[in-house]
């Protein structure tokens, strides 16, 4: 059979290698958009009813919701060709019927495989390429020739379109099989962030709740090894093939998938690849009412662990949740990883309002107060509450790592407790592996410490992305090692442009440089206006004062804001010390000593403070925290 290669618009389609390639670079599709779009190419415009394509597309061995299955499908198709199906370029809804094809292609086909040139090779005849439109200005072939030549490309079209099929069947058919012998085991996975296709950017907060929730119980119901949330999410909306993702992420399986949450219920489809042969091992939808979704990611991650004779043993017992209560909580946690802790808060809060024996509820209201207090924000008179909460929660729910990495997190900023802080860290991390918020705080508390190359070694251990973009810079930036902590921040910064906490790292670190406009310009940028100005403010207190012009116009800023709300005298002892005035530095850092300020545990290895570390005041600070031995 000859290669054969679509092309349309900006796109070449190569059937055989299954690429589509744009302008030079591929295009990540998946298999199954992949061989729809194939049939569509070559279909020469016909009308692809929806019955075809779903026998075409799954096998009866394999259930699959096949109506919510082809939607997504041309869903993505139409995304990787940025086609607008109300102005369609390349597929026109027939609606209640099926697809058709309506871009001009243009078909070539290669040199046939055999040995013996076919009959057009023996005539003399070239390579043809074979327009669904002929060009301007193109040589119109004799009648007799271009029928014969449009007659062989559509053979060959229809040829392929075959073979495809059979090829789809003969994918589920052998998909436990590699060259003929029984393929290895899939003995580990990783779930891919799924997709928000509620039409709703705020229904955002849903999707990644389900894939965290997927994950942890897929590893409570299996045997498998499972890729933690925070390892997967840098290939969310990525383009790259899944086997190269799973050659990344060291795993033999792919589960991907989407969810939408409409005034019906929700909606969950799931979809397990094998990496080394792309094929589909199995494939589910479910459509729920909103009050009995709470069950989905158990009810799905026992049947991908069926399916993979990879069921653990059933655990008993566990408490039933509130729908309420759950999407509270989804809601808090996708809050809080974007930075709005406030309005965290509050959904956390509603969690256990609305169901006071819901543990991962009670260790979204410590996440609230800790880091509230560790950024300045609250008073530290919630510390308490934060590890009040993380013990409620191990109360409830001894199994959960995120209750152990809160209560480690409250022993160290609470309790100033640095080796009961890292027992519980430790224990969470080898609950859930590659778990980056334990890690990150395991790293902070070996700063705090003294131990900074300890901490660096182990914040790198850290998955490449997730919630707090900063974790790197920061830990770098404490343990002196500016230029890495530059260039992990800049980089992170074209993801997070907006991060107040990598703004502010990279302004210090700037400083730190030798590089003083540029640190005020990180933290103009930090006090950029709603519609992401820089401050004017910043700026023109640096142009008449210099890096000293930007401290004095912080500390105004500071306090001015403190008559009226908490501010955190630790954050205004940096400024007053990089200024030099060493008594208003130092009777600050007394009052952040009596009302227990958290940012205090970083005092020791914090540069803006390392011109009075001879000083006995400070150093009686330093003592009275308990957890630096000696300075840097």
């Amino acid at each position: 059979m000859p290669g054969f290669v679509y092309r349309f618009g900006e796109f070449r389609l190569d059937a055989d290698r299954f690429e589509l390639v744009r302008g030079g670079h591929p295009v990540r599709l998946e298999r199954k958009p992949l061989e729809l779009l194939i049939l569509l190419a070559g279909s020469g415009g016909r009308l692809l009813p929806r019955t075809e394509i779903a026998e075409r597309l799954w096998n009866r061995d394999v259930y699959v919701d096949t109506e919510h299955g082809i939607n997504t499908v041309v869903r993505k198709i139409r995304a990787a060709l940025r086609d607008d199906p109300e102005n369609a370029l390349y597929i026109q809804t027939v609606t209640g019927m099926g697809y058709r094809w309506v871009a001009a292609v243009e078909t070539e086909t290669a040199a046939p495989s055999v040995a013996e040139p076919g009959p057009e090779r023996l005539a003399g005849s070239e390579d043809v390429a074979v327009s669904s439109e002929a060009a301007p200005g193109a040589a119109v072939l004799p009648e007799e020739r271009r029928s014969r030549r449009l007659w062989v490309a559509a053979a060959l079209a229809a040829g392929v379109a075959v073979a495809v099929g059979l090829a789809v069947i003969g994918v589920h058919r052998f998909a436990g099989r590699v060259h003929g012998k029984e393929a290895p085991a899939v003995r580990s996975v990783a779930v891919l962030p799924l997709a928000n296709y509620s039409g709703d950017p705020n229904k955002e907060y849903l999707a990644e709740g389900m894939t965290d929730e997927l994950i942890t119980m897929l590893a409570k119901e299996s045997t498998l090894r499972v890729r933690s949330r925070t390892s997967v999410m840098p290939y969310k909306s990525t383009n790259r093939p899944l086997g190269e993702i799973a050659r990344a992420l060291d795993v033999d399986g792919i589960v991907e998938g989407s969810v939408s949450e409409s005034a019906q219920g929700l909606h969950l489809t799931l979809q397990l690849i094998r990496a080394d042969t792309d094929s589909h091992l199995w494939s589910e939808s479910y459509d729920r009412a909103a009050g009995d979704a709470v069950a989905l990611p158990e009810e799905a991650a026992r049947a991908i662990a069926a399916r993979l004779n990879s069921a653990a043993a059933r655990r008993e017992g566990g408490r039933n949740v509130s729908p309420e209560a759950h999407d509270a909580y989804l809601r808090g946690h996708y809050l809080w990883s974007v930075g709005r802790n406030e309005e965290a808060g509050r959904e956390f809060a509603k969690a256990v309002r609305l169901q006071p024996d819901y543990a991962l509820g009670w260790t979204g209201v410590s996440q609230y107060n800790g880091a509230g207090a560790f950024s300045g924000k609250l008073d530290p008179s919630v510390l308490p509450q934060a590890k009040a909460a993380a013990e409620r929660a191990i109360q409830l729910d001894d199994t959960l790592p995120q209750a152990h990495s809160m209560l480690g997190a409250a022993l160290f900023l609470a309790d100033w407790d640095g080796p009961h802080a890292l027992q519980e860290i430790t224990r969470a991390s080898e609950m859930e592996p590659g778990f980056a918020e334990a890690i990150h705080m395991h790293a902070l508390i070996l700063l705090a410490m003294g131990r900074d190359q300890e901490a660096v070694a182990v914040q790198k251990t850290a998955p490449d992305l997730f919630a707090h973009p900063a974790a790197m810079a920061e830990i770098l930036y404490y343990a002196h090692e500016y230029d890495e902590a530059l260039a992990d921040g800049r980089m992170r910064l074209k993801d997070f442009p907006g991060s107040a906490d990598l703004l502010a790292t990279l302004s210090n670190t700037y400083h730190w440089k030798g590089r003083d406009r540029e640190s005020a310009r990180m933290l103009a940028q930090l006090y950029a206006s709603p519609q992401g100005e820089p401050s004017e403010a910043v700026l023109e207190a640096f142009e008449k004062g210099g890096h000293r012009g930007v401290l004095e116009w912080q500390v105004a800023q500071m306090e001015k804001a403190r008559r009226t709300h908490y501010v955190s005298p630790m954050k205004l002892a940096a400024c007053y010390s990089l200024l030099g005035e060493r008594e208003k530095t130092m009777d600050l850092l007394e009052e952040a000593l009596r009302i227990h300020d958290a940012a205090l545990v970083l005092l020791a290895v914090d540069p803006a403070f390392e011109r009075f570390h001879a000083d006995p005041r400070f150093r009686g600070v330093v003592a009275r925290v308990g957890l630096a031995t000696e300075f840097r």
